[in-house]
């Protein structure tokens, strides 16, 4: 069975910054434009799905200026890619804590996510003003507010209510710049999902150390999973 979902914690960008004497944000613009790549390398290796957390609802608590400079780098991303990745037939969908964004980056993944929702490729989501936590929260009040009994809720119900519905659970979940924890990313998705930390700073992750990190994955004792064909052959 092919690796069908990859979920990245892309994590490193201030730190790759400061080592080189660089304003913090410089290091969030270029791990903007390292994800072009990586996207680039799903595709390659046919992956039905690549998730990206992108921003976290921790997030909200750093300082004002970093927040909104990180707002106007996904504004910029929006409007520069939005075209280029529909035209790559890729399906996009945000997940997470919506309302919270500002008004104008929700008109723009809503009309992200409309321009794509036809599309029949790799079904690309970004993790926005996310948390684990909270999204089985909302979950939990989506089935209180449908009124269903316990006896009506089984496991396939609970994922249902859950922002990832119909998105199949992740199998790898990799993390750079060296951290060794989840922090809140696809608590209840991430139940079986293999993980790969590496000490690489996300501006650094390329497509390399990308397609390294499956390989690793594929060779790891499991009952599913198997080396997409493009690396087998």
């Amino acid at each position: 069975m092919n690796v069908r979902h990859v979920a990245i914690i892309m994590d490193g960008n201030g730190r790759w910054a400061e080592l080189r004497g660089l304003p913090r944000i410089e290091g969030h613009r270029r791990g903007v434009k390292k994800v072009r790549s990586i996207i680039d390398a799903s595709i390659e290796l046919r992956l039905e799905a690549l998730t990206l957390y992108a921003f976290s609802m921790e997030n909200w608590h750093r300082p004002r200026p970093e927040v909104e400079a990180l707002m106007s780098l996904l504004d910029f991303y929006l409007k520069n890619e939005m075209k280029k990745l529909a035209a790559d037939n890729i399906r996009f969908r945000a997940i997470g804590d919506i309302d919270r964004l500002p008004a104008g980056i929700k008109k723009q993944l809503a009309g992200f996510e409309s321009i794509t929702e036809k599309n029949t490729g790799l079904l690309l989501t970004g993790a926005l003003s996310y948390g684990g936590r909270e999204e089985i929260l909302a979950a939990v009040k989506r089935i209180v507010k449908a009124g269903l009994k316990p006896d009506e809720i089984d496991e396939k119900t609970f994922e249902s209510h859950l922002y990832t519905a119909g998105l199949p659970n992740p199998d790898l979940i990799i993390r750079t710049s060296g951290e060794k924890r989840l922090s809140n990313f696809l608590l209840w998705q991430s139940a079986y999902s293999e993980l790969y930390f590496t000490e690489t700073l996300w501006p650094d992750f390329g497509r390399d150390e990308f397609i390294s990190a499956i390989t690793e994955y594929q060779k790891r004792e499991r009952r599913f999973g198997a080396l997409p064909e493009v690396l087998n052959s």
